[in-house]
């Protein structure tokens, strides 16, 4: 089953009881966002939400990504396992060998049917799942476009619910666009997700980062010195906006696996007055195209997906020429910022489909992958092997720092437990006698929104091996060393200690901003009294340090591998530590963490009652109030 547009996917989510229509009026200026944070982390009412009143023309749908019901929903399936179930089937077809029990059977060394027949045979069937596959591929249609019921050649972006979405934003922002282009010496289709800076009422910001298809596209026509043609488009079958999101490879038609995932083809049109084609079912379709010869235009700052702000920079400039949609369409739109937000659950969907095209890329011995909400996407993922040699988990990480965009990842978890299963791995991790006899590092190019490292796009890479048999890690403190401990790091202007991890000899601390902190001098008072952290975790302060996924993102986040990991030798003894800490004074700016402001908090309180909700939802924004010593977007 499809969603002929996203009207159809409304009504579905309303059966599953999986959307709150919202009647009363709401600003897409900051308000939309906060409620939409509120419910999309709340534990009792994270549902899809459609803005039916926002001071235009178009209903507003948000958070229709935001669960794995919801995600399963719109991509028409019952768990995420069954795509990974089809997708091993398919490579299976492709590649399995006729196997022993497949020959054709003899007897007296006498073949019982002929070989040639069954050889023939053989072909057919594999003939008959090409012809299945090639059902995927996209088709061009001429006419009856539902995308193109009402032209506007006159485009007006302001009759769309644009949001700004953050106090510090640069503008308001397109945050759900599926932006089509071709590639103009292959012809190939691309379909990515960038965001779109609202500058005008017919241009935009075009912001795809150096690693994007988009970007590579760009350059291509810069040779030829040619426009680009291209076609936003918002809504549709759902599937689009996960395609766009999708780690494929360069050179693969989105479109293809959205057939895929559809079990039939996409029907395209081409647009109004852009060489392009689009899907006929997409709700919104904004035409127009990219100059390559123009200067670049400053686009942000934008609360992004890592929790932190982007900081502005220079992008191509989107020159609209037409804004086609059908009857009754609706603007779909998403928020990012601190984990959990819907975009993880984009990537859980990519984390699933994609696991067994990485065993059969030359990792067979992956079991399975997980991508913690708090790591991100990139700075954090956890891989499940089966150990079978000497420097399995380093071959491992290299190949995987090699692959797709995998290639982005900062840390690195390689271990032969179940990688869902977080408390074990943690626990894993300080089971080992020294943590460090577990760490191996690299460098190589990060995601282009990565903050910590000295150079843009490019520092240290970390993987953390448990795949050795753990040596037990015995030396826990009692109450009596925990208790000098704890006068030590007053002593040291420590202001705020972790105290659930003090018995693992865990110092996760927070140190006073006004004293400047010495590792090599704490360190070494510590040792002085004979007691041995296994590593000391330094964290900003204000950081709520009991909040195990808070601390997690923000840590992941504010680290370089090879800057900021130091080790001493003490007595025999080495000792770890972890600056976690912004780093304004080394690398400027650097860039504050996404929040809501108290006005706009203040003001959803007060509408909270009539916005159809169950119960009163917190602000996730609050539990970031102490960490922010500058208001900004940088530190």
């Amino acid at each position: 089953m499809s969603y002929n547009g996203l009207n159809e996917f409304v009504t579905a989510l309303e059966a599953n009881n999986q959307l709150i229509r919202i009647k009363e009026y709401v600003n897409p200026e900051l308000e939309i966002t906060e409620i939409t944070d509120r419910i999309s982390k709340s534990n009792t009412q994270n549902k899809a939400l459609l803005f039916e009143n926002n001071g235009t023309n178009f209903p507003l749908l948000i958070n229709a990504y935001g669960s794995e019901e919801r995600m399963c929903t719109a991509l028409n399936i019952h768990d995420f396992n069954e795509i990974e179930n089809e997708i091993n089937a398919l490579i299976n077809n492709l590649t399995q060998p006729i196997t022993k029990n497949q020959k054709p059977k003899t007897i007296n060394h006498k073949p019982k049917t002929n070989s040639l027949a069954f050889g023939l045979k053989s072909k057919i069937k594999t003939l008959i799942f090409l012809n299945k596959i090639s059902g995927y591929f996209p088709k061009i249609i001429k006419h009856n476009a539902p995308c193109q019921e009402i032209i506007n050649k006159n485009p007006v972006l302001s009759s769309l619910p644009i949001l700004k979405c953050w106090t510090f934003d640069g503008g308001k922002f397109i945050t759900l666009p599926v932006v089509n282009t071709k590639d103009p010496v292959t012809g190939i289709r691309n379909a990515g997700m960038y965001r779109m800076q609202l500058f005008s009422e017919n241009t935009t910001g075009m912001h795809w980062h150096l690693h994007k298809t988009g970007a590579k596209h760009f350059n291509e026509y810069l040779k030829l010195k040619k426009k680009i043609p291209i076609a936003v488009i918002l809504g549709g079958d759902p599937v689009y906006a996960y395609c766009a999101s999708a780690p494929l490879p360069d050179g693969v038609d989105e479109y293809i696996l959205a057939g895929f995932l559809l079990k039939k083809s996409v029907k395209l049109v081409k647009c109004i007055t852009q060489d392009i084609e689009v899907p006929i079912d997409s709700d919104i379709v904004i035409e127009g195209y990219v100059d390559p010869t123009e200067p670049l235009v400053n686009e942000g700052p934008f609360g992004d997906h890592t929790g932190f702000y982007s900081l502005p920079a220079h992008y191509p400039l989107f020159h609209v020429t037409c804004i086609t949609n059908r009857k009754n369409a609706i603007y779909p739109a998403t928020i990012v910022g601190i984990p959990p937000q819907e975009d993880y659950w984009l990537i859980k969907a990519s984390e699933r489909i994609f696991l067994p095209l990485m065993q059969k890329a030359g990792l067979p011995e992956v079991i399975d992958i997980n991508m913690p909400d708090y790591g991100v996407a990139h700075n954090l993922v956890i891989v499940q092997i089966k150990n079978e040699f000497i420097g399995q988990a380093h071959k491992v990480a290299h190949s995987l720092w090699g692959m797709g965009q995998m290639f982005l990842n900062k840390i690195l978890i390689i271990t032969t437990q179940n990688p869902h299963d977080e408390a074990q791995i943690f626990q894993s991790i300080i089971s080992y006698h020294n943590i460090n006899d577990i760490l191996f590092f690299s460098t190589g190019p990060l995601d282009a929104l990565e903050h910590a490292s000295n150079k843009f796009a490019f520092g240290g890479k970390m993987a953390i091996d448990l795949t050795n048999e753990s040596k037990n890690n015995n030396q826990l403190w009692n109450n009596h060393e925990i208790e000098l401990v704890v006068k030590l790091l007053e002593e040291n202007n420590i202001v705020s200690v972790n105290f659930n991890l003090l018995k693992y000899r865990i110092l996760l601390i927070q140190s006073s901003k006004e004293k400047l902190f010495s590792f090599e001098n704490f360190a070494a008072n510590i040792a002085a009294h004979l007691l041995f952290p296994y590593c000391i975790v330094l964290c900003d302060k204000g950081l709520t340090l009991n909040n195990k996924k808070i601390v997690l993102w923000h840590c992941l986040a504010n680290i370089d591998t090879i800057r900021d990991i130091k080790k001493i030798n003490i007595n025999k003894k080495q000792i770890v530590l972890f600056d976690c800490t912004s780093k304004p004074q080394i690398k400027s700016p650097w860039p504050n963490p996404v929040y809501s402001s108290k006005q706009t908090i203040s003001k959803i309180d007060k509408i909270w009652n009539k916005l159809e909700f169950i119960e009163f939802e917190e602000s996730p924004s609050k539990i970031i109030y102490d960490l922010i010593d500058n208001e900004g977007f940088t530190k």
